[in-house]
């Protein structure tokens, strides 16, 4: 039976060693060997100074929340609390504090996804697989990501459009050298050859989101010029239906008296819910 960590207090949170009968809902000590991680863990990419920094608090006072693990064979398989793991495996600690729960793969993923989105620590991408993660193998509807997420429809929707930026753009927002609003005006572009030249002159001149905007905007009216003036009045039209369907809209005149709408989206999902709105 493995011993109790001396950094974790039993008295402050009852813990104690793990047995055969040691059940969900308590606090156990288990040996850090014994614990895999996640596999549905969305974040991806650990900072090596953040964790240095957190595996020396850690000697110091301890851990102060109990990762949170289910049962997988003899051994025990990660939920939440990633970082902590790591950072405890550098810090030296034979055991770790953990909550035992029970959960399918799909709250898994959920317990996973919202534990690192409550701390602001999945960049864009990460969010995005997860959540797409959450639609193509558990068959969630955007909307039902949305409610277990605490999140709009829309901004469900528009984070997995992010996938569909080419790998270099991906991992330069992963990587935080553009911003996720910058890659959400990126994706204004039609043409993916003009959208790479406008990225790599933000990352070279450090273009501001407005200033990118402006840029996008440029590119895309001298596609349409060739064929007709816009109107005024048709960005203000299409900026409405954006905020209305939560994805990009564009109304483009044909002579006096006709023109067509273009409503984008991003896979069957959304194409579905765009026609329940259309037609309810």
């Amino acid at each position: 039976m493995p011993s109790k960590s001396s950094f974790f207090s039993a008295n402050a949170f009852g813990s104690r060693t793990i047995d055969d009968q040691a059940g969900p809902g308590s606090i156990y000590e288990a040996p850090v060997e014994s614990i895999v991680s996640n596999k549905y863990q969305p974040r991806q990419y650990f900072s090596e100074k953040p964790l240095q920094e957190l595996a020396a608090s850690i000697k110091e006072h301890g851990i102060l929340q109990p990762l949170v693990v289910v049962k997988a064979g003899a051994g025990y398989e990660l939920i939440a609390g990633e970082r902590r793991l790591r950072a405890s495996k550098i810090a030296g600690l034979s055991t770790v504090p953990v909550i035992i729960r029970e959960a399918s793969e799909l709250q898994k993923l959920e317990l996973a996804l919202i534990e690192n989105i409550q701390r602001s620590d999945l960049n864009p991408i990460e969010s995005a697989e997860a959540y797409q993660k959450l639609n193509d193998e558990f068959g969630l509807t955007h909307d039902e990501i949305a409610k277990k997420m605490g999140k709009s429809r829309p901004m469900i929707s528009n984070a997995i459009r992010l996938l569909g930026l080419p790998p270099e753009m991906q991992q330069a927002l992963a990587e935080g050298h553009i911003t996720e609003g910058h890659a959400k005006v990126l994706l204004e572009i039609h043409d993916n050859d003009k959208r790479l030249a406008l990225f790599r002159r933000v990352l070279q001149d450090k273009l501001t989101i407005s200033d990118t905007a402006q840029e996008v905007k440029r590119v895309e009216v001298n596609r349409h010029t060739r064929k007709i003036s816009r109107d005024p009045n048709l960005e203000a039209h299409e900026e409405r239906l954006r905020e209305a369907l939560g994805t990009k809209v564009t109304i483009r005149r044909r002579g006096k008296n006709g023109g067509e709408i273009v409503i984008e989206y991003y896979g069957e999902e959304e194409f579905g819910e765009l026609i329940e709105k259309l037609t309810s």
